[in-house]
């Protein structure tokens, strides 16, 4: 049976870097997320209809016909975002066994979503803390927004299972469940005992993880109503590139 756990405990904004550093992972609720990136709550809720109109994902190895994405990359160097040209996302097999060692080419995010300030806003806010985290540099950003739906019964939200994701820092964002069940969060120390499970349910509340330290997946989620559905926006950081460009060589 899929179950919904109880949201979990928040961390404060006075406190995110240490509670990131103690134990490799922290949430913030929507309030929390919009007072540190220094936008107004209501441009981030405002984004929420382009998840209406996210291309099917061809790439699901699964079979399945649950997941909607987009895909976009950027460089973060301080205050600066720069959108790059589009290209692939790819994966090593050693961190994504189900879909790795593959160019997968999804369309990019809408233009009139990036070209707002309060995208640059968030993005450097995020780069600023994986600078608080290791060492100020320039961070190379992929943007993932997800909708996984039950169409077909269920959807997996991660297919590949817990996993790490090859970066230095990611941010899952909540951005909407309607008529769903389950979609259970967990974490796991990568070289320990200790793990956590909760469910996230504010829109635009984010899990932050230190992704060298911790492990991460979310269970399948089942519909409640008709057109069931969960969106998240998934936003990985990396150092010194890409992980196409420096696990297989610039294009």
């Amino acid at each position: 049976m899929t179950h919904s756990f109880p949201p979990p405990a928040l961390a404060g904004v006075q406190n995110l870097d240490y509670v990131l550093q103690q134990q490799g992972y922290a949430v913030l609720g929507a309030a929390q997320v919009a007072q540190l990136a220094g936008v107004a709550l209501a441009d981030l809720l405002g984004w929420n209809p382009t998840w209406d109109n996210l291309p099917p994902d061809a790439y699901l190895r699964d079979g399945g016909r649950y997941r909607r994405r987009r895909h976009s990359c950027f460089v973060v160097n301080g205050p600066q975002v720069e959108q790059v040209p589009h290209r692939p996302h790819w994966q090593p097999v050693a961190y994504n066994a189900l879909h790795g060692g593959l160019e997968r080419h999804f369309e990019p995010m809408a233009a009139e979503l990036v070209a707002q300030p309060a995208w640059s806003l968030l993005l450097a806010w995020l780069g600023r803390v994986c600078s608080g985290l290791k060492g100020q540099q320039p961070w190379f950003v992929e943007a993932h927004p997800f909708r996984i739906d039950t169409t077909d019964g269920i959807g997996r939200p991660t297919p590949e299972g817990a996993h790490r994701d090859g970066v230095d820092l990611v941010a899952v964002f909540l951005v909407a469940r309607t008529g769903v069940k389950g979609g259970e969060t967990r974490v796991f120390e990568a070289d320990g005992p200790n793990g956590q499970r909760f469910t996230l349910f504010e829109p635009w509340s984010v899990l932050l993880l230190d992704d060298a330290r911790v492990i991460h997946e979310s269970t399948p989620i089942q519909p409640l109503e008709d057109g069931g559905h969960r969106d998240t926006l998934v936003v990985t950081l990396r150092a010194r590139g890409f992980q196409a460009d420096v696990q297989m060589g610039a294009r």
